[in-house]
């Protein structure tokens, strides 16, 4: 286009933007034209820009106050970072939404496969639903509450876990273990009184009066008795009982009423089980 400079008035002045009205700039948006007062897509005001065609930036943009997109944003190639999205209604991303920093939030989500390395929900106020599997390949899951009818886990660490039942409720198991020396426990007939039993105390971290315990000794079965009768492993019997808060004591006693019994060196383990109406 030639400078106005070596035009005329009369036949350039077509050439020029204009408002639509005649005082020029205000707070309302006005619609720019052109000098034969043809209307563009654009409309300005001392406050705000607003176009109703298309929007093209060919370079880097920075938007510091809020974005209202109506309907889409698409970006069809190259990445588009956002410090933080806020979505009211329904967001559909046809690939990918990337968020290398800042915060993403979404009033609601639908994704066919979403991919997420670190996720922090403060609140999920309805039911969540996953069709096949939750994974955390590596991590933390937090989860504050969780229904479900079939949980495969691999390996799990409980704080504090509660399996509820119609009437009733599981809602503390701990374990511990302590090394057993070995002992000879005389027959259950010896004039010796309680030379059949050998008894001690260990640590069982959690466990509390009014537990079921379970236990056992890993080398229980191993026992050997006098020559002439049956291996004593079978006539040991064990038992475990929460003596006090985190102490479980062990009582291995020699029912059998001939043979005397020697049980090697190994280990004593134990459950703590708590259960509540």
């Amino acid at each position: 286009m030639p400078t106005l400079g070596t035009q005329t008035i009369s036949s350039s002045f077509a050439q020029l933007l204009k408002t639509f009205t005649t005082g020029g700039l205000s707070g309302s948006l006005q619609v720019v034209t052109d000098g034969d007062d043809t209307s563009s897509a654009l409309s300005l005001s001392t406050t705000g820009v607003s176009s109703t065609g298309s929007f093209s930036v060919d370079g880097a943009s920075i938007l510091t106050g809020a974005v209202t997109l109506g309907t889409n944003l698409t970006a069809s190639t190259g990445t588009a970072t956002i410090g933080t999205l806020f979505a009211s209604g329904p967001a559909t991303f046809g690939t990918s939404l990337t968020a290398s920093t800042g915060t993403a939030t979404i009033g609601t989500l639908s994704a066919s496969t979403a991919t997420i390395s670190t996720a922090t929900i403060p609140l999920q106020l309805g039911s969540v639903t996953f069709g096949s599997n939750i994974t955390a390949s590596t991590g933390t899951a937090t989860i504050g509450t969780e229904i479900v009818n079939v949980s495969t886990i691999a390996s799990a660490t409980f704080g504090t876990a509660r399996i509820t039942g119609s009437t009733g409720g599981l809602t503390s198991l701990n374990t511990g273990s302590t090394s057993f020396s070995g002992a000879t426990l005389q027959d259950l007939d010896s004039i010796t009184s309680g030379s059949n039993i050998t008894t001690g105390t260990f640590t069982v971290s959690g466990a509390a009066i009014g537990d079921i315990v379970f236990g056992g000794l890993t080398s229980l079965s191993s026992s050997s008795g006098t020559a002439g009768v049956p291996a004593a492993g079978a006539r040991m019997m064990s038992q475990f009982r929460v003596e006090g808060a985190n102490v479980v004591r062990y009582t291995i006693l020699n029912t059998d009423t001939i043979s005397h019994g020697t049980i090697p060196a190994g280990t004593i383990y134990a459950t703590a089980i708590r259960v509540v109406a």
